[in-house]
């Protein structure tokens, strides 16, 4: 169905991002057969824990996540990809699903997405095409004695994310979000792969960007502090470009203002509920992530919102009450 342009849409409000996936996923308490289904019962090893896969083998599970997010007050859905390359894939030796994986997953999002769509016309939803970081750096070494060395090349990941961002866009997704950037040079290959995908197939769809702090530095894990990380991917005609992960709403507050003082593009952020406790639970509650949210708006730093590890679609709720009663950034003039 024909949707308004989601740039026209960031004119007008702020938009409200979804939140965890894996933390909704949880709550299901699902088992091994669940990961598996059918289509993978002959699979050697176990594939617990692969949420991915969920898209193919409980679909029912995933279109329940996106449906309580929408009807929380989200505006976009992120797809259930986060994992969905080769080289994350590999893992479980599932590199030849990973079409099919990016493409459910879109196909998922998008029908609960164009449902509510209809329900509601003067709220359009969207759906955003996750792409996660892998589980490989371009940029670092996983060897402390040999700081040189590297265990995937620049190439490999402009294929795998090739590879995804096909499934993705074949599946119908309305934007692609380049998440949980921890190592830019693995971002930069997902954005050379999207590019040269959009001029190959003689298309366009906005594109995402969102970086990881990953401590009180102020800095990516490879090591780029959030200044000079905004510098190295701005040259991509993005939609946004804000932070998510890693640190809960308070934490990454200075941060996002550093991004929102320097950049020409819509900000977005999706903090975490908080910071994890001794059992790696988040605690913070809906009342109190969006009582924090509310100082970004306050200080009209963000153009879109939502949440990461820890929050729930009543995160997501509260989110979304408070933001409604604010005009979204405005963009500085290029």
């Amino acid at each position: 169905m024909e949707k308004p342009n989601i740039k026209s849409r960031l004119k007008e409000k702020i938009l409200v991002l979804d939140g965890a996936m894996g933390t909704m996923i949880q709550r299901y308490k699902l088992e091994e057969e669940d990961f598996r289904g059918d289509k993978l019962k002959d699979r050697p090893g176990s594939l617990k824990g692969n949420n991915d896969l969920l898209s193919i083998t409980r679909p029912d599970v995933i279109k329940e996540i996106h449906a309580a997010y929408f009807e929380a007050g989200a505006d976009i859905a992120e797809t259930n990809t986060f994992s969905g390359t080769t080289i994350a894939q590999a893992d479980y030796s599932l590199e030849d699903i990973v079409y099919e994986l990016n493409f459910e997953s879109a196909k998922i999002a998008k029908e609960v997405a164009d449902k509510f769509s209809k329900n509601e016309p003067n709220k359009p939803r969207y759906v955003a095409g996750s792409i996660g970081p892998t589980n490989r750096s371009a940029g670092l070494s996983p060897d402390v004695n040999d700081p040189g060395f590297r265990n995937v090349t620049f190439d490999e990941l402009v294929t795998a994310y090739t590879q995804q961002v096909q499934g993705l866009v074949d599946g119908g997704v309305d934007l692609l979000l380049v998440e949980t950037v921890f190592d830019t040079l693995n971002a930069k290959a997902a954005l050379y792969a999207i590019q040269q995908f959009f001029i190959d197939n003689n298309m366009d769809l906005p594109v995402m960007v969102s970086g990881t702090i990953t401590d009180a530095s102020g800095r990516t894990l490879s090591g780029q502090t959030t200044e000079a990380f905004l510098i190295s991917v701005s040259h991509v005609p993005l939609i946004s470009i804000g932070l998510n992960c890693a640190l809960g709403a308070s934490q990454l507050r200075p941060y996002l203002q550093v991004i929102s003082r320097e950049s020409k593009f819509n900000i977005s952020a999706h903090p975490n509920a908080g910071l994890p406790n001794a059992f790696g639970e988040y605690e913070q509650t809906p009342e109190e992530m969006a009582e924090l949210i509310k100082e970004y708006l306050d200080l009209e730093l963000i153009n879109i919102i939502g949440g990461c590890c820890g929050t729930t679609p009543e995160h997501i709720q509260a989110i979304a009450n408070v933001a409604k009663d604010y005009k979204p950034r405005q963009l500085m003039a290029t």
